[in-house]
């Protein structure tokens, strides 16, 4: 509780700043203060020793909206980490708009306090809450260049999706609260115990699953996701990519092992159809684009899928989809600030503009490909371990079909992946390439060492939550 306030606090501290004219102090003071909070949160997991599962061990604040475990102080350490890199991009990324920067940067921390909300709720109404505030301020951040085309479309085709997905989303806790009388996550755990529930409470479920669907843009509720990228500003595109789609991972993760005692056969099946359909959907479409972004958001498509095998084995997957959600989070973190660089004042960014870049900055090149090499799931990097322990958990739990049509579309991943590699190695420079700026070069050098990292000590983070 106390780092969702001081989180709201810093953001309206960032406007603040603006009024009494503080511009060059809005982003040291934010990294600043988001290290200080990324302390809070680790200093209150240690004091709780929380190591136990979502149900488990707990301190509930304001009639138990807010629940402090561990999963949700992890999920929060994560965010904060990803929300360092984002606003440390912001000054760059923005320098043509130095008015707006406290409006951006404010914004992410508003996005960062309901995305804590939303893995941190005891009760329906906080987690609607959360969604809400993550989902208004990425409606805000597609459309932040009000004299492009392609970002009005991106934020009116996100607003209307997103909000089409918010109400089926407040249907199905309706039906919930409705079947069982309560908002209260223990409360209707405990009404699923009792066993004798109207058969719209499974009605609700499925609508709940169904807004979380659009949310994390697993197929077929996928149809926005590429559009939404491609015209949004990169920076944003990066921010919906990695934090967005985690913390709605995430989220429907606890709601799904918090709403039920055992998973139904039927609803195993739905998973299933959806997690195969994502990662076909993603992984064969992402061949045909030429243009990055909108790749990376059909290669997010497929990383849906993965994650949503998590749900075949619920009690087991904590500390495995907090693994995955970081080796993919930092990895698209890498990515995006070499996109960032290279496509800075460029018309499109389409693959031929990081031609020659293997030769023009070895260093951001290097950095681009060991980010894709780690989506792909390549050994030594964390994205191939995020997938072993994956698919080693869903092995267990007898889904070995799933598995082989992983396996497979794992290797058809690389084919996009190597695409943009062979560009930046294989063809000549199209321009002379200025300097990287240092913001991105710090944040994807820092970015693709914590993936390595990861890689390489994988217990540091599984055994924070098992």
């Amino acid at each position: 509780m106390n780092t969702l306030i001081a989180i709201a606090g810093l953001g309206i501290l960032c406007l603040i700043a603006e009024i009494f004219n503080l511009r060059k102090a809005i982003v040291p003071v934010t990294i600043i203060g988001l290290l200080a909070i990324l302390g809070l949160n680790v200093y209150d997991y240690m004091e709780l020793g929380l190591n136990a599962a979502i149900t488990d061990r707990s301190e509930g604040f304001y009639n138990n909206m807010i629940v402090n475990n561990s999963f949700g102080m992890a999920f929060t350490g994560l965010f904060i980490v990803l929300t360092i890199f984002l606003v440390a991009m912001t000054p760059e990324f923005h320098k043509e708009h130095k008015a707006k920067i406290s409006d951006f940067v404010a914004i992410k921390l508003f996005l960062l306090a309901g995305a804590v909300a939303m893995v941190s709720f005891g009760n329906l109404a906080m987690f609607f809450l959360g969604i809400e505030i993550l989902s208004i301020s990425l409606y805000v951040l597609a459309a932040s260049e009000p004299k492009n085309i392609k970002s009005n479309e991106a934020g009116m085709k996100y607003f209307l999706m997103g909000a089409f997905a918010s109400g089926i989303l407040l249907f199905g806790i309706a039906l919930i609260y409705g079947a069982t009388g309560s908002f209260d996550n223990a409360a209707i755990y405990s009404a699923v115990l009792s066993g004798d529930l109207p058969g719209w409470f499974f009605i609700g479920i499925v609508m709940l699953t169904i807004g979380l669907l659009f949310k994390i843009a697993a197929a077929p509720f996928h149809m926005w996701a590429p559009d939404v990228y491609q015209g949004s500003p990169a920076l944003n595109t990066a921010t919906m990519s990695t934090l967005a789609k985690v913390a709605a991972m995430a989220a429907f993760f606890k709601l799904m092992r918090n709403l039920n005692h055992e998973v139904p056969g039927s609803y195993i099946a739905i998973i299933i159809t959806v997690s195969i359909l994502s990662m076909t959907v993603g992984n064969f479409m992402a061949l045909r684009q030429t243009n990055v972004k909108r790749m990376l958001a059909f290669s997010g498509i497929s990383h849906a899928g993965f994650m949503l095998m998590v749900l075949l084995n619920p009690p087991a997957m904590s500390g495995v989809l907090f693994y995955y959600a970081s080796a993919y989070a930092l990895a698209g973190i890498a990515a995006f600030a070499v996109i960032l660089y290279v496509t800075s004042n460029k018309e499109n960014e389409d693959i031929y503009q990081f031609n020659g870049l293997g030769k023009t900055n070895p260093v951001m090149a290097a950095t681009l490909t060991l980010a894709l090499l780690s989506m792909a799931g390549i050994p030594i990097l964390s994205g191939f371990f995020a997938k072993f322990f994956l698919f080693s958990e869903v092995i267990k739990s007898g889904h070995i079909a799933i598995v082989i049509v992983a396996v497979v579309n794992s290797i058809v991943s690389v084919g996009y992946y190597f695409k943009l590699i062979l560009a930046m190695y294989s063809k000549d420079a199209t321009e002379n390439t200025q300097k990287a700026p240092t913001a991105y070069s710090i944040v994807a050098v820092v970015s693709i060492l914590l993936t390595i990292a990861i890689g390489l000590y994988p217990d540091a983070l599984l055994s924070i939550l098992k």
